[in-house]
């Protein structure tokens, strides 16, 4: 029997949650870095804040992807870890920005430094299961599609993430100026609606969706077989490490490509404000106190919104494209946009040129989240879907990991103490993960080109 083809507002449904997770998820790439600067945070240091992400990604998404796996509720398997981490990265949000008010119990630094790893945490709880809900619930043919619309939802919610704190200035006068060692009331405020729209967002998913139980998955033609093995807690981390040692050759081979993507995005996460801050406004390395800073700051949460409205554009065209040259050629053509976008950075000198540099970015970004997931659906087994897809997520840890561990050395003795340059070797990490795309194997592309 083959899965039945779903109607398209079933597939929004299911991956609607995700526009609330990148919500607040933007509201941390674009302020982090400024909140964590204006509690005291050196330049130098803030690849290490930003290590918590992909520490926490690497330890939490197997783990959650193997029980996901082989837990059955009332809620389903997937649901029930989307409304934990929903209610753990609302916490998070609302805290994180009020650092400040903690200074009689710990200093600030360390309180933001806590509330980045909750939320990091809570996002990837909620996180990895969307990703498997959709290769759970779609066939083949459905699931370019699928994780496109998952790309829109998105890119969405990183429009409203990023432009949160400027539209509460320019349309509701809040204050973007704050006293030394404070966060502005805008980016408090934004952090606070942005708990709220990933709550909501992510019951809607929870209400409006089903999911297959075991029996009904192990009935699906399109489902690999895999032999049935213990997976008692007490044998956690040996399924875990048996699962890394036999994933796919396809798996592999992407693997190499989400290294220089990710190694890419999270250098431009992390250093894009103070790059922005000094490359074109001038400022000198961490003067994190003139308004002129919050003003860098602004702008990119501004052009970050840019580039993930771009991406949900671009998602809708995903699927046709893929279609006609094939998911492969796709990817490996939307990431040299994007390395070309980061590159061209460096001679700009007006900042809202930077807009247009972002178009490149936003190509990049959205096949970043469809294309490597769609190619990963089609050669795993789909009941170890939610373990595969966590074990992926050690190619987009363990890249951010060595940048952060590198970063601050590569910014003091290479780069001579200017963030620009950790830009432009983004730009072309995503060059060289566009190389790496020739090389990867879709088991399904077949099927979609003769489709």
């Amino acid at each position: 029997m083959k899965k039945p083809i779903l109607p398209v507002s079933a597939i929004w449904n299911m991956s609607f949650g995700f526009l609330g997770i990148q919500t607040g998820f933007a509201l941390q790439n674009a302020n982090a870095s400024r909140i964590l600067q204006t509690l005291g945070a050196d330049t130098h240091e803030l690849g290490w804040f930003w290590l918590v992400a992909p520490i926490t990604g690497m330890i939490v998404q197997p783990i959650i992807g193997h029980y996901s796996d082989n837990t059955w509720t009332k809620m389903g398997r997937r649901r029930p870890f989307f409304l934990i981490g929903a209610i753990m990265a609302s916490i998070g949000l609302m805290l994180m920005p009020n650092a400040a008010l903690f200074t009689a119990f710990l200093p600030a630094l360390w309180v933001g430094a806590g509330m980045l790893m909750i939320m990091d945490v809570s996002f990837n709880v909620a996180m990895e299961p969307f990703r498997a809900l959709v290769a759970d619930k779609l066939s083949t043919d459905q699931r370019t599609a699928g994780f496109a619309i998952q790309t829109i939802l998105i890119g969405l919610g990183a429009v409203i993430g990023s432009w949160l704190p400027n539209i509460l200035v320019s349309w509701f006068n809040v204050s973007a100026q704050s006293a030394p060692g404070h966060v502005p009331d805008n980016v408090i405020y934004a952090f606070i609606i942005g708990a709220i729209i990933l709550m909501a967002a992510i019951i809607r998913t929870i209400v409006t969706t089903s999911e297959y139980n075991p029996e009904e998955l192990k009935s699906f033609e399109d489902v690999q077989q895999v032999e049935d093995k213990p997976t008692e807690k007490s044998l956690l981390v040996s399924s875990i490490f048996r699962d890394f040692k036999e994933m796919p050759f396809t798996m592999r081979q992407l693997g190499l490509v989400q290294f220089c993507s990710w190694f890419a995005l999270f250098g431009m996460w992390v250093y894009s404000t103070p790059a922005i801050a000094e490359h074109i406004y001038g400022l000198q390395a961490n003067d994190t106190t003139s308004p002129q800073f919050q003003e860098a700051g602004n702008m990119v949460g501004s052009i970050f919104g840019f580039y993930n409205l771009v991406s949900a554009i671009y998602a809708f065209a995903l699927p046709l494209i893929a279609s006609r040259i094939g998911r492969k050629y796709t990817h490996m053509i939307s990431l040299i946009c994007g390395g070309i976008g980061l590159i061209s950075i460096y001679y700009i000198s007006n900042p809202d040129l930077l807009y247009i540099s972002m178009i490149g970015v936003g190509i990049a970004w959205a096949s970043i989240l469809a294309m490597p997931y769609a190619m990963l659906a089609g050669s795993v087994p789909a009941l170890k879907m939610g373990i595969y897809m966590g074990l992926f997520n050690f190619f987009i840890t363990i890249p951010q990991i060595v940048n952060g561990l590198m970063g601050g050395v590569l910014l003091k003795h290479f780069y001579g103490n200017h963030s620009i340059y950790a830009i432009v070797i983004a730009g072309v990490f995503l060059l060289l993960g566009a190389l790496a795309t020739l090389f990867v194997q879709d088991n399904d592309d077949k099927i979609l080109l003769n489709g």
